[in-house]
């Protein structure tokens, strides 16, 4: 640690070892998050995130409701594991994506998501910046690592009713014709975060800093050693998962018809369990926030057409998309259980404490999906904003648009850009934002 004033702690300074950097969460003896120029307030206030997690296939019709205000917020059955953060839950209805209404089902209604862009059709790839993007490319380079782009389902490269299936894969795109990396596997998002070379090797990544841990260690209070330990825990518990993941084989996506393979088992990779590799995802956000390593990511939990199938909710008869179509006591289970992600990184996030707010109350956490019903409904989309924008966002609130004309979802997201002090005059089809966001 070079760092000599007992009072100034760059948000730059890291624990650092052999091929390995780990930026550090905030510490209240060390006060100053940074010096240079900021996506908001200076000093010793905590930076913004936003994080957008997307579910493919949209949600039981009959249950994706919230009525009331604050702590009389009433969710519906999809959105039950939010109870706990009703307060601090954005609820937004009738919002739609003009241009998702062209073109053909699936595709057409994902890849200009995050963009309101229009897509090209016979195969070629064209769409829109999406605002994750636009963030990063606006305030990524105060950040280790510009933007976090996590998948829980692999990219489909094929084509349906005329459009690529590249759309339905990617929410995320550096530009019109660049949808932005996709990491699936844990250990290698959790090296771009942690490790400074591809050629590290295996060692752990707190093992090659705990020479500087402990020298940090010494100079802090006693909270911020507590605060540190538990955030190494962390760090080494998601370690000893990517470890162990991947060791028991596939169960993921397409079946094969026989009951055991016929070809020696590939080298470990993605999770078996979608549960756990779900989990892990959402781990590897909350880290990425917390140490300040980024402050922008995207989570895919599944593509749109998503042929994902559910055994750890003894729902493996069934993969997704075809779930979707009907209002089944089995779709309610999937459904709860990609909502449920969004609640246990809101309940981490809610952990984290950052000065006098919170890292939940710090970031924004949008949920939605590329239609609101399996049945290809677009007309209106599910919305959902959790968390506190750095106390610029009221939460406990459900907002009506289906009667009013101007109901861009891009208006949304000039809403959310403005959190962040970009206000560009256009946004895909939107040129004001929602006032009331």
């Amino acid at each position: 640690m070079k760092n000599t004033s007992p009072h100034r702690f760059s948000r730059r300074a890291m624990l650092r070892g052999l091929g390995v950097t780990m930026a550090l969460p905030w510490l209240e003896s060390r006060r100053v998050w940074g010096d240079e120029p900021r996506s908001r307030a200076s000093g010793s206030e905590a930076p913004l995130r936003m994080a957008v997690l997307f579910a493919g296939n949209g949600f039981h019709s009959k249950e994706w409701w919230a009525e009331g205000e604050g702590r009389d917020l009433k969710l519906g059955k999809v959105l039950a594991p939010l109870h706990d953060f009703r307060e601090r839950t954005l609820f937004i209805r009738g919002l739609f994506n003009a241009e998702a209404l062209k073109g053909n089902i699936h595709s057409s209604q994902t890849g200009n998501l995050l963009s309101g862009a229009p897509l090209a059709s016979g195969g070629e790839i064209r769409s829109g910046t999406s605002i994750d993007q636009l963030l990063a490319q606006r305030y990524g380079r105060e950040t280790k690592v510009p933007s976090l782009v996590l998948g829980c389902e692999k990219s489909n490269p094929s084509v349906h009713k005329n459009y690529s299936m590249i759309y339905s894969s990617h929410i995320s795109w550096s530009s019109p014709t660049t949808p932005t990396p996709l990491e699936v596997y844990p250990a290698l998002a959790f090296d771009r975060l942690f490790k400074d070379e591809a050629g590290a090797g295996d060692q752990s990544v707190l093992d090659a800093v705990l020479t500087d841990a402990r020298d940090l260690r010494r100079s802090i209070s006693r909270r911020d050693q507590q605060k540190l330990d538990e955030y190494l825990d962390s760090v080494r518990e998601v370690e000893q998962r990517i470890s162990n993941a991947g060791k028991r084989g596939e169960l993921q996506g397409w079946r094969p018809t026989l009951s055991k393979p016929n070809i020696p088992r590939p080298a470990e990779g993605i999770p078996q369990d979608i549960g756990e590799h779900m989990r892990l995802m959402s781990d590897l956000l909350v880290l990425a926030f917390q140490t300040d390593t980024t402050r922008f990511c995207t989570l895919k939990l599944n593509n749109d057409h998503s042929s994902l199938r559910f055994p750890n909710l003894g729902v493996d008869y069934m993969i997704h998309h075809l779930l979707s179509h009907s209002d089944t006591a089995d779709w309610l289970k999937v459904n709860q259980f990609f909502v449920d992600q969004l609640a246990y990184i809101a309940r981490k996030m809610a952990a984290v404490q950052e000065g006098e707010r919170t890292l939940l109350d710090n970031s924004m956490l949008l949920f939605s999906s590329s239609m609101l019903t399996g049945n290809h409904e677009a007309r209106q989309l599910p919305v959902v904003v959790v968390g506190g924008g750095g106390g610029q966002l009221k939460g406990g609130r459900v907002l009506d648009y289906r009667e009013k004309p101007e109901r861009q979802l891009c208006r949304l997201y000039l809403s959310l850009m403005g959190k962040f002090g970009v206000r560009p005059e256009r946004f895909g089809d939107a040129t004001k934002p929602l006032e009331e966001v």
